[in-house]
């Protein structure tokens, strides 16, 4: 069964950073992607995905620039380093798995995926 644990969300004032990180159990599949979602107040928004193939990646143009999301393969593991926060991106981030390699399906659509607990980000003027 697949499990999935967050950690390292926090409160920051704004400017600052953060880095998030996501840990997977249970895989059993070596093609996959991994990704994280900011829970908005009526969906999930993908923020950033990264595929276990060839480590290609996907960010929403919020996260652009400011976003880095890397893997640890070995691990199963991903890390989301988030700077120059703003209040806007607050919220409980969520890592997500699907079991397929495509970044752009995981981020755009999220459907498919498994979920972990969520982690709180909060970022204050």
């Amino acid at each position: 069964q697949l499990q999935i644990v967050e950690s390292g969300g926090g409160l920051v004032q704004a400017g600052g950073s953060l880095v998030l990180s996501c840990t997977a159990s249970g895989i059993t599949s070596e093609n996959y992607a991994m990704g994280w979602f900011r829970q908005a107040p009526n969906d999930r928004q993908g923020v950033a995905c990264i595929s276990s193939v060839d480590d290609s990646t996907f960010y929403s143009d919020s996260a652009k620039g400011r976003f880095t999301i890397s893997r640890d393969s070995a691990k199963n593991s991903m890390s989301l380093r988030m700077e120059s926060l703003n209040p806007s991106d607050s919220g409980i981030y969520y890592c997500a798995v699907r079991l397929s390699p495509s970044t752009r399906t995981l981020c755009v659509r999220g459907s498919g995926a498994s979920w972990g607990q969520g982690t709180q980000v909060t970022v204050s003027s």
